[in-house]
């Protein structure tokens, strides 16, 4: 028999659906799709067509470098610039055929003056050819549940097969945005590479670094086709927000107010603590009477501060168990809803161990309970 522990949260009416909002209140959103969403549950917060399939130019530089810094190469290696990264046009790092950079500067060239010649070199490098990366880049927009993207190289120059979509492009900046060298590499206002032919200085173009509070990152695009496409993120009160805007006229403006209809809207609450009790399980036949229900991961998710949301936790644990039990093992779960939809679930374990008494504990027990009858 499982006991339920309901504890209310918040208890108002809804008024609104809980899917995302369309749009920052009194504001116009310039970009054809965009999508923002909380870091760390991945909830969409606010979005429109954020689910249609377009072009988005150097933004796919993101999956280049989430896919060369998981590969957990030395970053410090150097790489010789192929020939065909050399002559790879658009913006640039200024590569020539041969050069021997290293990965750490490629990657800074990649990301802060989006050169297309670092993205074929670490696309050559990790997996030998463009194609072949590409297919590598698609797989792990799978394995992110990217169903609306798809790759084609690795710089994002246009091509009809190569797309994502504003909600797509959102999650995978959130998967490499858990990567600490990728948020140092995105939140870098100037660097200057030790390889290759010559130093180089960068300096970023990301405004949203300079202009928004709490800004950092990611990256920003630009082609005829696609248009002026951004993904920006920033971090307030521990609420970290990820967007992207795809073919806008003010992407810049875009991002601020979107980022600031997220911030303002919604607030991080903490429904469980890391390693915090969730509630104690009796037991039976063991040394002590109860042990502590805990949860390694806690449950935290941004919910409305206008309170037209009801959130719910649900600590479900055993009547009891018997001893012997070990510390860690699974005792039961902690189901987060919100409006009745489950939004997040954690395993609740053991805090403690708890032994069968040994032989003489019995022995003692029965002679105090004769004792004092």
């Amino acid at each position: 028999m499982v006991r339920r522990f309901r504890l209310l949260l918040l208890a108002l009416l809804l008024l609104v659906p809980k899917e995302a909002q369309a749009a920052p209140k009194g504001d116009v959103v310039t970009a054809k799709a965009y999508a923002l969403v909380e870091a760390g549950s991945g909830r969409l917060l606010l979005g429109k067509n954020e689910h249609d399939r377009l072009p988005m130019a150097s933004t796919t530089k993101i999956m280049t470098a989430l896919l060369l810094i998981e590969a957990g190469e030395d970053l410090d290696i150097l790489v010789s610039v192929p020939p065909e990264a050399a002559a790879t046009g658009g913006t640039s790092m200024h590569l020539a055929a041969g050069e021997r950079v290293s990965l750490r500067d490629l990657l800074y060239g990649l990301m802060m003056v989006s050169g297309n010649d670092a993205a074929v070199t670490l696309a050559v490098h990790l997996s030998g050819s463009v194609e072949t990366f590409a297919a590598r880049m698609n797989a792990k927009a799978a394995a992110l549940g990217c169903a609306d993207t798809h790759f084609m190289n690795p710089h994002g120059l246009h091509d009809p097969e190569h797309y994502t979509s504003a909600y797509d492009l959102a999650r995978m900046a959130r998967a490499a945005m858990e990567h600490p060298f990728f948020r140092e590499l995105v939140s870098t206002r100037q660097y200057t590479t030790t390889t290759g032919n010559k130093p180089r200085t960068f300096r970023t173009k990301n405004r949203v670094l300079t202009e928004v509070e709490g800004g950092c990152g990611v990256k920003t695009g630009y082609t005829k086709k696609a248009g002026r496409c951004l993904c920006f993120a920033a971090r307030r009160a521990g609420m970290l927000l990820i967007g992207a805007v795809l073919h806008a006229s003010d992407m810049w403006g875009d991002a601020g107010k979107l980022l600031e209809e997220g911030f303002t809207a919604y607030e991080l609450k903490t429904f469980l603590p890391a390693n915090g009790a969730a509630g104690q399980v009796p037991v039976t036949g063991g040394v002590k009477k109860t042990l502590p229900a805990v949860t390694k991961e806690g449950i935290l998710y941004p919910i409305r501060r206008d309170g037209r949301e009801e959130a719910a936790l649900d600590v479900r644990l055993p009547a009891a168990v018997a001893a012997p039990i070990a510390r860690g093992v699974p005792l039961g779960k902690a189901v987060l809803t919100v409006d009745g939809e489950q939004v997040a679930i954690v395993t609740l374990l053991a805090g403690e161990g708890v032994d069968i008494p040994p032989l003489g504990w019995f022995l003692r027990r029965i002679a105090w309970e004769y004792l004092t009858a």
